[in-house]
């Protein structure tokens, strides 16, 4: 048995051209990635007419993504620290592509069911992959950019996702819509085998080295873990419920509240490619990744706190512009809270440490669509669920801030080959 930390490279700044290529094909992936997952949402009201479904089996198929995401993390992280990563994420990018294609061929419950859970095997090796190629091929400095095209292509995903998918599907029927979509995404495979990177940092002369178990007794993995939870739980609550609060509240006709939500969406993800950016230059100029890192993750959680006063402002301008600052700060923490798990982890260990985070991460899924739905039955308006959102924000930033010791590699014990 060995202890090994990654070896310290010449920091730069500049991303070269394969691996900007490398980071453009990331970004576009999570965004086929959340542009597949979010559209079921979309067709809903067709399909639970069509298929004469109940509320209660159109619930379940929207629910059952969650089921076969959440669980497959572990697995998944485990699959790209063993294998190839490059093609564990073809393999993920072929399977979800096809599950979106199957949907257009379900024609009852069951078989939408089967298709929704099929799509989270396949995009559950989306992040671990993300990490990993990370981890293995980017410099510290370059991290943050890197997380920042991933970051841009989730925001930019449901954005693009409300505002083009109904004019596609009022046009081709829903069908044909999650067809089309499916093979469309499927092309994303033939640049990947040519642009794939190849060039590995680090020799790969150890095995996979460190076990959940060793991962999940450090603090700081569950820092990352909270961290992630409380992001995932803004962004999961703005993506289940903002629409309907801008109809409900707001009163916005259907077209005033997609330009706004698409708004909300692309101004965090601007956020994200300037944040991502700005940590880069800050490092480079000898900034800590301690400092940099930290600072943006919970100084941008903290200020997405202020989510609750779009909420509650009965002046519609003022309530637009706390929407579009929360959705700022909640950029900022994007750009950087997976660049501290890949440093971190290092490239032996970041597939399973991400699994793990990304699993109870994606718990919010769950909790934050559904408890806000029990205190809107109980209340009847949104003030209570917002707030909640901005006490979860306000414990991620401290996790971030205090859970969370040193970014740095950390050293694993390894077994050689």
């Amino acid at each position: 048995m060995t202890s090994i930390t990654p070896a310290t490279l010449p920091e730069r700044v500049k991303l070269p051209p394969h691996l900007y290529r490398v980071a453009l094909l990331l970004g576009l992936s999570i965004f086929i990635n959340y542009f597949d997952r979010g559209t079921l949402s979309l067709a809903a009201p067709f399909i639970k007419s069509d298929q004469g479904l109940s509320d209660y089996q159109l619930g379940i198929v929207l629910s059952a993504f969650f089921w076969t995401y959440a669980s497959f993390q572990m697995i998944s992280g485990w699959l790209v620290d063993r294998l190839d990563v490059n093609w564990v994420l073809f393999c993920g990018v072929a399977l979800w592509c096809a599950a979106t294609g199957a949907t257009g061929f379900a024609n009852s419950f069951y078989p939408l069911v089967a298709a929704r859970l099929l799509l989270g095997v396949g995009e559950s090796v989306a992040y671990p992959s993300y990490s990993k190629i990370i981890a293995n091929h980017f410099l510290e400095s370059q991290r943050g950019r890197a997380n920042a095209f991933i970051g841009v292509g989730y925001a930019c995903g449901p954005a693009l996702g409300t505002l083009l998918g109904g004019l596609l599907m009022a046009r081709v029927g829903w069908h044909l819509f999650f067809v089309v979509i499916g093979v469309a995404g499927a092309l994303w495979l033939l640049p990947w085998i040519k642009w794939m990177p190849r060039d590995v940092m680090l020799p790969p002369a150890t095995s996979a080295s460190a076990t959940i178990l060793e991962i999940i007794s450090q603090r700081s993995a569950w820092g990352t873990f909270a961290g992630l939870f409380s992001f995932n739980y803004l962004l999961y609550f703005l993506v289940t419920w903002l629409p309907s609060y801008l109809i409900r509240e707001r009163h916005l006709s259907i077209r005033a509240m997609s330009i706004v939500g698409g708004m909300t969406f692309l101004t965090l993800g601007l956020s994200v490619g300037l944040c991502g950016w700005l940590s880069d230059r800050w490092i480079a100029a000898g900034g800590t990744p301690t400092l940099v890192r930290k600072t943006f993750t919970a100084v941008g959680l903290a200020g997405a706190t202020t989510i609750t006063f779009a909420f509650v402002i009965p002046d519609p301008k003022i309530a637009l512009v706390f929407l579009v600052f929360a959705s700022v700060c909640a950029g900022a923490c994007s750009s950087n809270l997976w660049a501290i798990t890949q440093t971190l982890a290092g490239p032996y260990a970041v597939g399973k440490w991400t699994g793990v985070q990304n699993f109870v991460g994606n718990l919010a899924g769950i909790v934050a669509p559904a408890l806000t739905g029990l205190i809107l039955t109980k209340t009847g308006r949104f003030l209570w669920p917002a707030t909640i959102t901005s006490l979860v924000c306000l414990l991620g930033s401290l996790a971030w801030s205090f859970l969370i010791e040193r970014v740095e590699p950390l050293a694993w014990k390894v077994r050689d080959i």
